[in-house]
């Protein structure tokens, strides 16, 4: 497996990102298509282009929340897993100024860069683009979904 930085650490599925959320798009578009050519002919059928209307935009729905939903519950992993691994060097538990964007850069830290990094983030209030370009020695996070 390749190894991760901060160049290549973004994922992109293209079955998910373009197959689902491209077929769905053409579904709703193709439907108010055929709404509007129904409407304008005069054609009393428009029953059928408002069905395939709330199909596609469930279908966009469904995609953007199977996967808004996926990261909730990824993110609530990795804060315990970064709160367990800087308890484990240090004793106590993560600040609690820090945001879950900034947690979840950090899981990319090693643990000898951890402890100046999670300092930093929260006095510099650093941005989670911040926190991963300072990271030196980047630790691959290969199962993010």
């Amino acid at each position: 497996m390749q190894e991760q930085n901060f160049q290549n650490h973004s994922r992109l599925v293209p079955l998910f990102h373009f197959g689902v959320y491209g077929l769905s798009l053409s579904i709703l578009i193709l439907s108010v298509i055929k709404f509007y050519r129904s409407y304008e002919t005069g054609i009393t059928g428009l029953l059928v282009p408002v069905i395939l209307f709330m199909v596609g935009l469930t279908l966009i729905l469904l995609g953007i929340y199977s996967r808004y939903f996926a990261l909730l519950a990824q993110d609530r992993a990795i804060r315990a897993e970064e709160n367990l691994r800087y308890f484990a060097i240090t004793g106590k538990l993560l600040d609690s100024k820090l945001t879950m964007k900034q947690i979840i850069a950090l899981r990319f830290a090693p643990n000898n860069e951890l402890l100046d990094l999670s300092h930093r983030a929260v006095s510099e209030n650093l941005s989670q683009k911040e926190i991963k370009k300072a990271i030196q020695h980047w630790r691959g996070d290969h199962n993010r979904v």
